[in-house]
């Protein structure tokens, strides 16, 4: 389980529904020409907070068959609702899915006990290995050494999608438990995290430089780290321009300057202007 994850886009169309020949696309594109090592479907990349559970399922179901077993699949089932998520764990690993992630409940400010029994009622209810989706900016959801601890004495939970920038908690989590999978959840800090000897990314940008993260990521494992610092540099300079841009919009425009149709974002995103779709397509000419 390894490697670098595409956290993968999903193509709508204007009405908000899924675009499954756009999501094929987009799956293929990831493995045939990113070559990453796997997907993460159903993230925050891939607007999950936004769609119904039988689009979740939807998502889930055209992926798998796309993919088959061309590349690790990791299914992220993560709801407010605890119902749904055990409903989704359920559907993934019958589908076949390599591991669940799920997201740290958030909105309601849960203590750490109802966060571990969230985990646990999920993996009660499947035979499956789950990653702990951390990223405590949008959930607002710290946990700290000790807590990462409990949580992993769940023998199914195998690692955490660590998408935050306490590289210091970081570090203290490898060397604690180095058994454990850690993934990089921020692209712009992929080299960071690789010195501190992760054992993969998962990234939102993966869908349109992924050759070049992975990249950061071999060169960091092998020490060759001046060459790595400039792959970051290279990496950044793209992302700075993506981020001033609208993040999930100009990734999807720049897929459809790739021939990839990318459809659109579901509302409330906003769509990018004209000037954006432009900004996006000089983007892709400079740096992709």
């Amino acid at each position: 389980m390894k490697g670098l994850y595409t956290a993968l886009m999903c193509s709508f169309d204007e009405k908000g529904n899924v675009n499954e020949k756009g999501l094929r696309e987009i799956v293929r594109y990831n493995i045939d020409v990113q070559q990453v090592d796997g997907l993460y479907v159903n993230g925050s990349t891939g607007e999950n907070f936004l769609i119904s559970k039988e689009q979740k399922k939807q998502i889930f179901d055209v992926v798998k068959n796309e993919a088959g077993d061309d590349v690790k699949l990791i299914a992220q089932v993560g709801a407010l609702n605890l119902d749904e998520a055990v409903e989704l764990a359920q559907y993934v690993t019958q589908l076949g899915y390599n591991a669940i992630s799920a997201v740290t409940p958030f909105y309601y400010k849960f203590d750490f006990d109802e966060i571990k029994d969230y985990y646990n009622a999920i993996l009660d209810s499947v035979d499956n290995d789950l990653i702990i989706y951390s990223i405590p900016a949008l959930t607002g959801v710290n946990m700290n050494l000790e807590q990462f601890g409990e949580l992993f004495e769940n023998e199914k939970v195998i690692g955490v999608k660590f998408t935050a920038p306490d590289f210091f908690l970081l570090e203290r989590i490898r060397h604690a438990y180095p058994d454990k999978l850690i993934y990089s959840g921020f692209d712009e800090m992929l080299l960071s995290a690789s010195v501190l000897n992760v054992d993969g990314a998962i990234g939102s940008t993966f869908n349109v430089n992924g050759k070049r993260a992975k990249q950061i990521f071999e060169l960091a494992q092998n020490g060759q780290i001046e060459e790595a610092r400039e792959v970051q540099k290279v990496t950044n300079d793209l992302i700075a321009e993506i981020l001033d841009n609208g993040l999930y919009p100009t990734i999807k425009e720049i897929l459809k300057y790739k021939d990839v149709d990318a459809g659109f974002c579901r509302k409330p995103m906003k769509s990018l202007t004209q000037e954006g779709v432009t900004k996006a397509e000089q983007i892709a000419e400079r740096h992709l």
